[in-house]
C-alpha cells in the first residue's frame, strides 16, 4: 500500500498540488475587478476545477508517454525535481497504463461535474477551454517525437497560457482582460518549456523526440529562453496597467527573479544551470498568482 501510494504521488506530482488551484484562481480573482460574484463556494469549487483538471493532464502526459520514457537515461535531474520518490510509475511498472487511464477519466470526469455546477455561459466556456487543452497536451506529446520545426511547443503549451483564463472565465467574459493575461502568460510558459527542455536533452535524446535543444542546440536553446522572457517583460508591463499596487510589488520581484535566472543560464549554458533555475521561474509564477489575487481583493 505503501509503495503504491508513493507511485501516485510521482504520477500526478502531488507535492506540487498548491501551485495549480492557486495560478487558476488568479484569473478568478481577476474577474471580480470587473464582475460581482465573489462568494468563497465559487472559489472552492474554481480551486478544485484547477487542481483535478491539471493533475489530469499531468496524468494524460505520462500516459501518452509510456513507452518513451522506458528509454530515460538520467534520474537524477528532472525526474527527481518533478516526482517527490523520483520514479516515473508507469515504465518502472508501479501503476500499469490501465489504472492510470482510469484516474485521468477519474478525475476529467470530477473536473467536468464541478465545470457544470458553474452558471451558464461560464460552464461553456471553461468545459471548452478543458477540452482544448486536453487535445492541445496530447498533440504537443505526439507531435514532438517527429518535427523540424518546435510547432509542438509553440502550440501545446498554449494550454498553459489559457490555464488562468479558464479562471476568468468562470465568473467573467471573454472581454480584453483575459486576453491582456494570456499575453502576458503564454510567453513566460514558453520560456519555462525552454528550461525543462534543457535540463531534459539527455532524456529526450535517448527517446529520439524533437525537443528545442535537439532541433536548436543548448545554445539557441537560452536564446529561446531569454526571448520569450524579454517578450513576457513587455507584455507584463502592458499588463500592470490595469493592475494596482499589490500586483506591482509581486511582479517586480517575480522580475528580480527571472533576470537572475537568465543571468545563470547565460553564464552556466548547461542542463544543470537549467535545474538551479527552474524552482525561480516556479516560485515567480506564484508570485505572479498571490499578487493578482491580493491585488483584486
Amino acid at each position: 500500500m505503501k509503495e503504491s501510494l508513493k507511485a501516485y504521488v510521482d504520477l500526478t506530482r502531488l507535492h506540487f498540488f498548491f501551485a495549480w488551484p492557486t495560478l487558476f484562481c488568479s484569473g478568478l480573482f481577476l474577474s471580480f475587478r470587473t464582475y460581482s460574484g465573489f462568494s468563497w463556494s465559487l472559489i472552492a469549487r474554481v480551486a478544485l476545477i484547477g487542481l483535478f483538471g491539471f493533475e489530469a493532464g499531468l496524468v494524460l502526459n505520462d500516459y501518452v508517454d509510456r513507452e518513451l520514457d522506458r528509454k530515460d537515461v538520467e534520474f537524477d535531474k528532472l525526474t527527481k525535481y518533478w516526482r517527490l520518490f523520483g520514479k516515473r510509475p508507469i515504465p518502472a511498472e508501479q501503476i500499469s497504463p490501465s489504472h492510470a487511464l482510469a484516474l485521468f477519466v477519474l478525475l476529467v470526469m470530477a473536473t467536468f461535474v464541478l465545470i457544470m455546477t458553474l452558471p451558464f455561459p461560464h460552464s461553456l466556456y471553461v468545459l471548452a477551454i478543458m477540452v482544448y487543452s486536453y487535445c492541445a497536451e496530447y498533440y504537443y506529446q505526439v507531435k514532438k517525437r517527429e518535427q523540424a520545426f518546435p510547432v509542438a511547443q509553440l502550440l501545446g503549451r498554449t494550454d498553459f497560457g489559457l490555464f488562468p483564463v479558464a479562471g476568468y472565465l468562470s465568473n467573467g467574459m471573454p472581454d480584453l482582460l483575459p486576453f491582456r493575461y494570456f499575453l502576458f502568460f503564454y510567453p513566460f510558459a514558453l520560456a519555462h518549456l525552454g528550461v525543462n527542455d534543457l535540463i531534459d536533452a539527455a532524456n529526450d535524446e535517448a527517446r529520439g523526440l524533437k525537443t528545442i535543444p535537439l532541433l536548436c542546440g543548448t545554445k539557441r536553446t537560452i536564446h529561446w529562453v531569454l526571448f520569450f522572457t524579454a517578450v513576457h517583460f513587455v507584455n507584463a508591463v502592458l499588463f500592470l496597467r490595469v493592475l494596482g499596487a499589490f500586483a506591482l510589488v509581486g511582479f517586480a520581484v517575480g522580475f528580480v527573479l527571472l533576470a537572475v535566472a537568465n543571468y545563470i543560464l547565460l553564464k552556466r549554458r548547461s542542463a544543470e544551470a537549467g535545474l538551479k533555475v527552474l524552482p525561480l521561474f516556479h516560485a515567480t509564477m506564484l508570485l505572479y498568482a498571490g499578487s493578482i489575487m491580493l491585488d483584486s481583493m
